[in-house]
């Protein structure tokens, strides 16, 4: 089988589920090839010839492959001001590409002509496969690739909105170059697309097999193997490791899927019914040795909704002997300072903590489970104990108005010197959520794969509100400003842990 990880999504370290997924295949004795598309055809197209029009775009052609090779170095990363001027200048080069309507960058792919949101859109990109900007990289790369492996199944995970026309422009081009090919689609994307009630599928024509959820026994099954055995390791040794734009190998790997909370209001996870699975903690603690003494990563990357309070007490027995870092629930382990302590000689870089609000009555109306005494002491313990905090906040959410927004700021202001980096987002309401039920909502589209529906806030805190109160005020504070400059452009909380060495 072929799996293809299709572009554009970041490419900071090699995707974790076709990795996972050829762990498996090959786990079982089926031939198993991967292709990193997004890797690849970054690169491909920013080695394409541009025009430069201006001094910026003069100097970012020039510097393409000096930019890629300080990506890939510690150095670069000692300089917050040289590393934003590398991404900048890479971006440029992507953003001048000659294509009408299309913005790309190192981390998002649009097309003004199409919708990711469309199906009508997604099967007009696959008709049009010519005219998707990555074609020239694919036309060549997937014949060949064709040939040598002989597979009849390829398999795309498609995770993100921005590789959403790519995905699709990619299965039309093969369904053209090898019509009886037996296309399967999965992935995050695919996995809120069929969990939504109301899921007709669209793309029968295109597509053979949907997988909604972990894709490891649908694939077997697929090749007629019934009662498989499931727990191996992933598999990366496919992937061009030496590629990826971070100072070294980010080991991906998740210990478990869905949430082990799962009773946020409003949370995808609960929303599409993900159930929470975890691998045993001694096959974690297996595969992350074995993979490291593969691939000598210089990072962990934690991929767990949260990482569990099981998992964290084995890291403190066993360390893993590489630094890592994830997202974590706040929880009353994190109450003690020498527990904080000792996650941090583990390895514990940072943290990802979703907070959310800093109001008590907006954190209940979520029923989040966490009390702001309890975060404001685990913010102060990780500061002391030298782990790095990423702090996701949450705008909008029904029970906020402007009042309850301004404590948030407040909270931030009180323990800015305990928070490394921010993430604000506004509140979507996913459109299968039943806490929808109660409120006036409608489409902000006539798209039929919206994974959001607007919604009349009761308190009248819409999204034009909330955009100027975060830009006029909450970015401008001058406690808050310096951590929202620290964020790394583009890569965000992928290369965060670079800058708190």
């Amino acid at each position: 089988m072929l799996l293809i990880y299709p572009p554009t999504a970041k490419p900071s370290e090699p995707p974790a589920g076709i990795a996972r997924l050829s762990g498996v295949l090959k786990g079982n004795n089926l031939p198993c090839t991967i292709l990193d598309a997004n890797i690849e055809g970054l690169l491909f197209l920013l080695q394409l010839p541009g025009r430069a029009t201006d001094k910026w775009s003069a100097r970012a052609y020039k510097n393409i492959n000096n930019n890629l090779s300080a990506l890939r170095t510690d150095q670069l990363y000692d300089s917050p001001d040289r590393y934003a001027r590398a991404v900048s200048d890479l971006n440029r080069v992507l953003d001048k590409l000659e294509k009408s309507g299309v913005a790309l960058s190192l981390a998002n792919y649009q097309d003004e002509h199409l919708s990711p949101l469309n199906s009508q859109d997604l099967i007009k990109a696959s008709e049009t496969h010519e005219d998707n900007i990555y074609y020239p990289y694919f036309s060549k790369r997937l014949p060949g690739l064709l040939e040598q492996v002989g597979s009849a199944f390829v398999g795309f995970s498609l995770n993100y909105l921005s590789q959403a026309l790519s995905t699709f422009a990619m299965i039309g081009f093969l369904k053209k170059i090898a019509p009886g090919l037996q296309i399967v689609l999965g992935g995050g994307l695919v996995t809120s697309w069929v969990r939504n009630p109301s899921w007709k599928n669209p793309f029968a024509a295109l597509v053979d097999h949907m997988v909604a959820g972990p894709g490891e026994k649908p694939l077997l099954e697929l090749f007629g193997i019934k009662s498989s055995f499931t727990d191996h390791p992933p598999d990366y040794a496919g992937f061009p490791n030496d590629k990826y734009l971070s100072p070294g190998f980010i080991l991906p790997y998740a210990a478990s899927s869905g949430c082990y909370w799962n009773r946020c209001s409003f949370c995808p996870e609960k929303a599409e019914d993900n159930p929470y699975q975890t691998l045993p903690i001694e096959q974690v603690r297996q595969d992350i040795s074995a993979l490291s003494a593969l691939h000598k990563p210089i990072l962990l990357h934690f991929l767990d909704n949260a990482v569990s309070p099981a998992l964290m007490k084995s890291l403190l027995k066993h360390h893993p002997g590489i630094p890592w870092y994830g997202f974590a629930r706040v929880n009353k382990d994190l109450l003690d300072i020498s527990f904080c302590r000792n996650l941090r000689q583990s390895g514990c870089v940072m943290l990802k903590l979703g907070i959310e609000s800093g109001d008590q009555g907006v954190l209940d109306a979520m029923d989040k489970g966490i009390d702001l005494a309890t975060v404001s002491q685990v913010l102060n313990n990780l500061q002391e104990a030298g782990i790095a905090t990423y702090v996701y906040l949450l705008f909008g959410t029904p029970s906020e108005s402007i009042r309850e927004a301004r404590r948030t700021l407040d909270f931030v202001v009180q323990h800015n010197e305990a928070i490394s980096f921010l993430n604000l987002a506004i509140f979507n309401m996913p459109v299968c959520s039943s806490e929808a039920e109660n409120l006036s909502t409608n489409s902000w589209s006539e798209a039929d794969l919206g994974l959001y529906t607007d919604f009349q806030h009761p308190l009248d805190w819409n999204r034009g509100k909330i955009r100027r109160f975060l830009e006029q005020e909450f970015k401008r504070h001058p406690a808050i400003r310096p951590i929202i400059l620290r964020d790394p452009p583009v890569f965000t909380s992928n290369h965060a842990p670079f800058f708190v060495r």
